[in-house]
């Protein structure tokens, strides 16, 4: 029984909204991080509790709060005290192993998504899970760990880059979600290349180590697909929301919602190619067993003949007339020599060798 699964076991019973963390701890401590800016200025603070952050939830200014670690349920209570949370939408950033979902209240929204990644050797993908919180002039986010991939994003609004710094909280939203469904590309991009190499093991080498390998992708785009199919809902739902999205960045909205739709029929692509990589392994492995049979069945061909030879003169009968020939059992070997050059005549015309 894994871990999650013990957590899981043991949050049974218990009243809804009650935070038992859910999944791996993947880091030590909690960092809680701020960029506060408006088109004229920035501000980047590291705060040190959470008493520290209240302070930004009623600024004129936009305000990015950032917490990486969502394992200390005491500092996580506190924020949504806070701020106002739902218990249930606490229940959820704890939760690090449900669905991605979107729920609307009155004065937020909560947006639960999968931050996806190709690990170091380049065959395995790796999942942390992302929540936002979009209020009036402020977005609080809950990574697992610290790192990801938004620092990009950082630096442009530090540079004052594009329309960042220049748009309401919404466009700040749009592309926290923009840039993690980019990044699903280059994992879809790996999943193309692991394809076409193991494509080519299969009809090189089509050994049960390649059926493995086989298998482990075709568990990885199922994760893939679960983990974007929800999102697509989520989006649809973001960009409909006419209290919390403006209309001139609801079309960025539905720009990301394309992308999204774009992922999942490259996913479904995949997936039959993977189904098809499978079936020229079956095929490649029953053409490998009757390459075996084909040359089993011409050397037990070849021998027929000869072991006929050898059983007549085998025989112990005393009136055989060839018995006491002087060069019989010479004869007997030119006989069988000459019957295998034949057949061997034969099998090659006939290009079964």
């Amino acid at each position: 029984m894994t871990d999650s699964t013990r957590k899981i076991s043991k949050k049974a019973g218990l009243p809804p909204g009650t935070l038992v963390h859910i999944g791996e701890k993947r880091s030590d401590h909690v960092k809680i991080s701020v960029i506060d800016y408006t088109p004229e200025k920035i501000n980047e603070i590291v705060c040190t509790s959470a008493n520290e952050i209240r302070q930004f939830k009623n600024e004129d200014s936009i305000s990015w709060i950032n917490i990486d670690g969502v394992h200390d349920l005491d500092l996580i209570q506190k924020i949504g005290d806070d701020f106002k949370l739902h218990h249930l939408v606490m229940e959820d950033i704890v939760n690090t192993d449900h669905r991605p979902k979107l729920e609307e209240f009155d004065d937020y929204i909560f947006l639960s998504i999968k931050m996806l990644g190709i690990s170091p050797n380049k065959k395995e993908v790796v999942s942390e899970q992302v929540s936002f919180i979009l209020g009036d002039s402020w977005i609080l986010s809950f990574q697992e760990q610290e790192g990801d991939i938004f620092d990009d994003l950082r630096e442009r609004m530090r540079l004052n880059k594009g329309l960042l710094r220049q748009k309401p909280v919404d466009y700040l939203l749009y592309r926290l979600i923009d840039t993690i469904v980019d990044n699903y590309f280059f994992v879809t991009e790996n999943f193309s290349e692991m394809s076409e190499h193991l494509e080519e093991e299969v009809l090189t080498d089509p050994s049960e180590s390649v059926l493995a390998s086989v298998q482990q992708l075709k568990r990885q785009i199922l994760t893939f697909k679960k983990s974007i199919y929800p999102l697509r809902e989520a989006v649809s739902s973001i960009y409909k929301n006419d209290n919390r999205i403006s209309a001139e960045n609801q079309r960025y909205f539905i720009d990301v919602y394309d992308h999204i739709i774009q992922l999942y029929e490259n996913v479904e692509s995949q997936r039959e190619v993977i189904a098809s990589i499978r079936d020229l392994y079956l095929s490649g492995m029953s053409n490998k067993m009757n390459q075996i049979m084909k040359v089993l069945t011409i050397i037990a061909t070849i021998f027929i003949p000869l072991t006929f030879v050898a059983g007549i003169y085998g025989m112990n009968f005393d009136k055989m007339p060839e018995l006491h020939w002087e060069n019989g059992y010479a004869m007997v070997w030119i006989l069988m020599g000459v019957m295998l050059v034949i057949m061997l005549v034969f099998f090659r015309r006939k290009k079964w060798l």
